[in-house]
């Protein structure tokens, strides 16, 4: 593929993934870096995201697991969260995931992560809970 169709293809990717998230960061970068944002379509998405080793949703586990143990990825982390659940992960599994991650990342920044989940959650209407588990256990 040439330049342009490796494009096209990381586009088509990036929106199945990441629907509008991910095309939003790639026009955030127009004005600044161009280049970056044709790299993340195109290398990221229609080269790494394209392959078919593993399916979108195990894609997405890995990729929380390491922008959280990562930190300072918050804004990532928002994208990836909303690219999860489209790809079909639940809520409880992202945020077993992200508790899965305080183990091995530290809980500080599983903590950050799942600070964005929440708000994630909160925008797609949708809990990690069921019904009658929404708050804490009492003491």
């Amino acid at each position: 593929m040439n330049r342009s169709e490796r494009f096209e293809h990381g586009m088509k990717v990036l929106t199945e993934v990441d629907g509008e998230g991910g095309q939003r960061v790639v026009e955030s970068l127009a004005d600044v870096s161009p280049e970056l944002g044709h790299q993340i379509v195109a290398w990221a998405f229609g080269d790494m995201y394209a392959r078919p080793e593993l399916p979108p949703r195990d894609r997405q586990l890995v990729t929380l697991g390491v922008l959280t143990a990562l930190g300072g990825c918050e804004l990532e982390l928002d994208v990836h969260i909303n690219a999860a659940l489209n790809v079909g992960l639940t809520a409880t599994e992202i945020s077993e995931a992200l508790l899965h991650s305080a183990v091995y990342a530290g809980i500080p920044r599983a903590l950050n992560a799942t600070l964005v989940a929440k708000r994630v959650f909160a925008e797609r209407g949708v809990s990690p809970l069921p019904a009658d588990e929404d708050r804490l256990p009492s003491a």
